[in-house]
């Protein structure tokens, strides 16, 4: 199996959490990436990493329920737009300490977000796991398939 496919099939088969962890992971690989660019002089890394690390983090914005989350919604809305200010200012200023803050930031949500998926499926397993018939015990109908 190919990279490529490898991560596509784990991206179609990530429950919600692991697409967010997903996420943090290859925006902190990306502004790695463009820290290295800055340090090397080269500029078409640099920017590149930089815009699809912005991307990211818009996307992950975009994703919030502010209805559901409320507060903290909010403010984690508020750090992703100080984390792609960070990562816009870094770019056209040349400079590596947003670039660096922006990371260090990422890597702590990372971290906690780690820490999310243990208590996600702990709690989540015993409410679910019981309240699914077997597969057996339903006809072809219940599924929308044919036999």
């Amino acid at each position: 199996m190919t990279t490529d496919a490898y991560l596509e099939t784990r991206v179609l088969t990530a429950d919600p959490i692991e697409l967010t962890h997903m996420l943090y992971q290859r925006a902190i690989d990306l502004v790695g990436e463009a820290r290295q660019g800055l340090r090397s002089g080269d500029v078409t890394a640099r920017c590149t990493a930089i815009l699809k690390a912005v991307a990211i983090l818009g996307e992950l914005e975009g994703a919030l329920d502010h209805e559901a989350g409320g507060e903290i919604s909010q403010r984690l809305a508020a750090l992703y737009r100080h984390m792609q200010q960070c990562l816009t200012m870094g770019n056209v200023f040349r400079r590596d300490e947003p670039l660096a803050e922006a990371e260090g930031l990422l890597q702590t949500l990372a971290e906690a977000w780690n820490g999310i998926r243990p208590a996600a499926i702990s709690s989540a397993a015993p409410t679910w796991a019981g309240s699914f018939a077997p597969a057996s015990e339903l006809s072809p109908a219940e599924h929308g398939w044919s036999a």
